[in-house]
């Protein structure tokens, strides 16, 4: 998947730009995302409904895929049905 695509979600409001993914299909809500809006949403899967935080970057438990929350909304992110993780930020050096 190319770097600096945004994908939109078929079931929610959820839209993220793609920093880097190995990946050939992301998925929102249960639903694979694209890079168009359909027009009409899908039903979203209640497994996959804890919701998207915007700016908030999103990655796999490799590392291999990481996105970026533009736009939130009620599904959460996943690759093969496996939940993305929010990014934790790396700590400060002590100043001392």
């Amino acid at each position: 998947m190319k770097s600096g695509i945004r994908l939109k979600s078929a079931v929610c409001d959820t839209e993220v730009m793609v920093i880097h993914c190995d990946a050939d299909v992301v998925e929102c809500g249960g639903m694979p995302m694209a890079e168009t809006k359909p027009a009409t949403l899908g039903t979203l899967n209640a497994e996959h409904a804890n919701g998207t935080l915007m700016g908030k970057r999103y990655v796999d438990a490799e590392s291999t895929c990481e996105l970026l929350c533009v736009k939130a909304g009620k599904g959460s992110l996943a690759i093969d049905g496996v939940t993305l993780a929010i990014k934790d930020a790396k700590p400060l050096p002590a100043s001392d």
